[in-house]
């Protein structure tokens, strides 16, 4: 690995599992001093353990708590380069609007959305003194072609694209990017509890007939977050297997 990454500072959220482990565990590699959250203790702890990376119990749900961890690693480390905020719940699959749980909705928008909107109001707070930032947002396919079945998931990363979009222009001309990445599906333990018939669907609508790997998200991610992707903000990488039409 390059050492591309050197003297970054870096947050990954969701980072105890899934694709978040897999882009802090690359960043590390190449360079960075990876910080992960993660609000499960069991999932903080083994990473620690099997990939020395520093942890933070945090649930990006809540403000308070976002804000008060992004400021404990700025000041243990003096800065915040890259911000990858890849928590998230998939919430009910298989459940057609008239019968998804209004509690659920919300909570699955209060995680996914509003739970992107926190860390990225704190990273940029940390970010502009030294008029440098990466920021990346996970998104989903579901957020720009929606998948029946998920309209919490689907809406909550619709709403992610939107952020995206808006704070990537409000931020162009400080050295602060914002862009998302929206996968097809993934091999990964959140998409374990899927129910198989939903998991069939979205499978079948990928070209490659395949779900994409964590390693294939980290590489990519890891690209937009690099110096080398100074000309890009505002815009929404997809990596679908050919699924993607626009």
């Amino acid at each position: 690995m390059s050492a591309r990454f050197s003297e970054r500072v870096a947050i990954v959220t969701g980072g105890g599992s899934g694709i978040g482990e897999a882009i802090a565990v690359r960043l590390a590699a190449e360079g960075a001093r990876v910080i992960v959250f993660d609000r499960e203790p069991a999932a903080l702890e083994r990473v620690s353990a099997q990939h020395r990376l520093d942890g933070l119990s945090v649930d990006i749900a809540d403000e308070e708590l976002v804000e008060a961890r992004i400021a404990q690693v700025v000041g243990r480390y003096g800065r915040l380069d890259i911000l990858v905020n890849s928590a998230g719940i998939v919430g009910p699959t298989s459940t057609n609007i008239v019968a998804y749980r209004s509690a659920d909705f919300l909570n699955v928008l209060n995680v996914n959305l509003t739970g992107s909107f926190y860390v990225t109001k704190y990273a940029i707070q940390a970010m502009l003194p030294g008029n440098y930032g990466r920021i990346l947002l996970l998104a989903s396919m579901a957020g720009k072609e929606g998948n029946p079945g998920m309209v919490g998931y689907a809406t909550a990363k619709a709403g992610v694209i939107g952020l995206v979009k808006a704070i990537g222009k409000e931020y162009a001309e400080t050295g602060i990017t914002v862009n998302g990445l929206a996968p097809a599906v993934i091999r990964t333990p959140m998409n374990e509890k899927t129910a198989p018939e939903q998991l069939r669907y979205l499978t079948e609508r990928i070209p490659m007939k395949r779900l994409g790997t964590v390693d294939e998200a980290a590489a990519l991610a890891c690209w937009i977050v690099s110096d080398e992707a100074s000309f890009t903000t505002g815009f929404v990488f997809d990596l679908s297997g050919g699924r993607a039409t626009y």
